[in-house]
């Protein structure tokens, strides 16, 4: 069994991406909308992993390859 990685994103980071994003250059962003923000990258990158493992593990894989990221990503997206 796998062993599970605590991570976080870096506040500053997401929130210049998150800036960048907006078309207007006076729009803010507000430290609580980052904080969420970072806990929903970190919950779809956790999914991410634990399906891309399954179907690892399904195809009697001992590692997990970019195709199998590949073939979860589609329903991933549509969940998320």
């Amino acid at each position: 069994m796998a062993e599970q990685v605590e991570f976080e994103f870096k506040k500053e980071t997401i929130g210049k991406l998150l800036a960048k994003s907006f078309k207007d250059n006076k729009t803010k962003v507000s430290g609580d909308a980052v904080i969420l923000m970072c806990e929903i990258l970190k919950v779809f990158v956790e999914e991410a992993s634990r399906r891309a493992v399954k179907q690892a593990t399904t195809e009697d894989g001992e590692q997990v390859d970019v195709e199998h990221f590949e073939k979860i990503l589609p329903q991933l997206l549509l969940d998320f």
